[in-house]
Parts: C-alpha cells; structure tokens; sequence
C-alpha cells in the first residue's frame, strides 16, 4: 500500500524549520516597492505582483552568478535603519503565516553600510526589527523563534570582521555565522582565520558549499574550514556512485552532517534539473541529515508549504518524509540541545501526529 497523498491545506497547518533562508532575499513585494520609492531606487516594475514575477523569471537563469545579481534591488531598500526594521519584523510575520515555528535568518551586514550605518547598527537594527516581528508573531498565536546567522561576503575581504561580529552579538541574537556570495573561484579556505576564530570562540558555523562548485569545496569547508553544516550540498552525489559512498559523502552522513537543501533555488541555479530527480529525495533515503529550505523567498518565489507541496507533488514524499526533514533542521539548528529537544517534543511531534 502507499501512504495517501498529503494535501494542501495539511501541509500548510504542518509546523516547519528552516535554516537557510535570506533576509535580503525574502522581501514583501508591495513593501519592496513602498521602500524603493522612498529612497528613490528604480525597480524594473512598480506592480507588487509584476516585481514578485521579474524577480522569479530573472533568477531562473541557470547561473548562480546572474541568481546573485537580482539582490541589488533588494539590497538597495536594506540601508536604512527604517528599511531594515520593517525587513526583519515582516520576515518573522511572514515565516508565522507560512507555519515555521524555529527559522534562522541570514545575511551579510556589510552589504547594508553605504546609507551610513555601521556594522553593529546593522546587527543592532535588525534584532530590533526580529524582536517585534517575534512579539507580534506570538500576540497573534502562531509564535516562532528565530535565530540570526550573520554572513561574511566569500568574495571580499571583509569575513573577519563579520565572525567578530557573530562573536560579539552572540548573546543578543546571533546563533552562528556562514559565508555567502559567488563560491566557484572563492573556496572557504582563502577564509580560514575567520573560521579559526570562530572555533575558537566556540561560536557555530555553516558554509555554502557544494553548489555552483563540487566535493572539493565541501572537503575544504568540512575538514579544513571546520563548518558544522553546509548549505546546499548538492554535488555531494559526485560521490555516491550505484549508491555506495564515497569517503566525503560517507563522512558527512556517518557525522550527521546537516545539508541544507533548496530544492527551488537549486532548479534556478542549475545545481538541479527537476524537483523530481532533486539530490534531495536519494540522499533522505541514503540515510543523510538533509534538511528543506527556501533559501530566498522572494526570488524564488517559494514558501516552506510550497517547498514542501512540490516534493509531494513531485517527488512521492510522504507525512512521514516531511516530519524528518523538519526534526532534522531542529536537530541541527544552532540553539542550545534543550531548546531544540522542547520544540520537537512539544510543537513538532505533535503537530505531525494530529495531521494523520
């Protein structure tokens, strides 16, 4: 027998984790056009609904480089400290309305500086603008707990400075760090006293490897680079062959190394074919900690429901599958084992258990 289809308005009252979604990427449409006309940037369109559609079509390009570009729209309302508060408390609303009970949002503060904000106001702003969303979210009763991962640009040089950050907002909202931006041409390790530090510090990290570069970029940001998680992973199937594992690929799942999927963006960047054939569904059955993401809400168009929507649709995936994805993200998700251990205990478990 097969496991009856889930429907849509299940998966939508289901409680979901993400771990990798990004700030800048996840904008409201009509507030990205109120926010635009304010400072005076020009959108290629004023209609919330024909910018939401842009946004989409101009990041289905098959190229993670041309995927980063659509951030300069986004990014250009992110520079005030008015833009960053209402950025971050309509993310938390947004990730309330969606379902997801524990969500880390990331971004890269130093691409939030040239309306003349320091670093730490960044930082400062945005928990501000989190807090109320959190506050609100929870008056409202569909409460939700997010951490904030700062990001250090891959391409720059200015990572150093972003993991002192990520140490020094440790205790006010910042649950870890990774680093972001063009990763073919960039390995983690040209940034390895930024890691060294953060070990150091004992402050947790994720890297983005294994997308738009193969295993060579995931064996740096694992055994040199020391990342607790890694975001995306996809070409960690470069070293399953026939379904016997490679060293790497038997290394990150023996050590229940979390990967980070986004099956939508992952189709946009052309580290993906198909939703159906999506690394995701093989590795899940291999037995490796994967977890299901969105990665950037509004440039992929996408949701945790309709994440989720699409690889039962597509891919056969069963309540069951949806329940593992979700207690793997807690599992791994940079927030003390309590914490983590309460919320599968008593939100998500029973969550699941009442959708049957």
């Amino acid at each position: 027998m097969t496991a009856p289809r889930i429907d849509a308005d299940t998966i939508r009252r289901l409680p979901k984790v993400v771990l990798h979604d990004h700030l800048d990427g996840g904008l409201r449409p009509a507030s990205l056009v109120e926010l635009a006309a304010e400072v005076g940037h020009t959108l290629p369109e004023t209609d919330p609904e024909g910018l939401a559609a842009w946004f989409y079509e101009a990041a289905n390009s098959g190229d993670l480089v041309r995927y980063i570009a659509t951030f300069e729209h986004t990014l250009a309302v992110l520079q005030t400290r008015e833009g960053l508060l209402r950025a971050a408390e309509e993310y938390v609303l947004d990730l309330a309305a969606d379902g997801v009970v524990y969500g880390e949002v990331r971004y890269a503060p130093e691409l939030n500086t040239r309306g003349g904000l320091t670093l730490a106001e960044v930082v400062e702003t945005v928990q501000e603008g989190l807090a109320a969303g959190m506050a609100k979210a929870a008056a409202q009763g569909t409460p939700v707990r997010v951490g904030t991962l700062l990001c250090g640009m891959r391409m720059f040089d200015r990572v150093r400075e972003a993991a002192d950050l990520a140490v020094a907002f440790r205790d006010a909202g910042v649950v870890g760090f990774d680093i972001a931006g063009a990763e073919d041409g960039f390995p983690p390790a040209d940034h390895l006293a930024a890691f060294e530090h953060l070990r150091r510090e004992s402050v947790p990290f994720t890297i983005h490897a294994g997308e738009a570069h193969g295993l060579p970029s995931i064996h740096q940001a694992l055994q040199v680079c020391g990342a607790q998680r890694i975001g995306h992973g996809v070409r960690i199937t470069e070293d399953i062959v026939d379904g016997k594992l490679g060293r790497l690929a038997s290394w990150v799942r023996d050590r229940r190394v979390a990967l980070e999927m986004c099956p939508t963006s992952n189709l946009q960047t052309g580290a993906a074919t198909s939703i159906a054939e999506h690394p995701v569904t093989a590795l899940k059955d291999l037995g490796f900690r994967v977890t299901l993401n969105t990665d950037n809400r509004l440039v992929s168009g996408t949701t945790m429901t309709r994440e989720m929507g699409l690889l039962v649709e597509e891919a056969g995936w069963t309540l069951d599958d949806l329940r593992t994805v979700t207690v793997n993200a807690l599992k791994s998700a940079f927030i003390p084992f309590d914490e983590r251990n309460a919320l599968i205990r008593d939100v998500v478990l029973p969550g699941y258990a009442s959708a049957r």
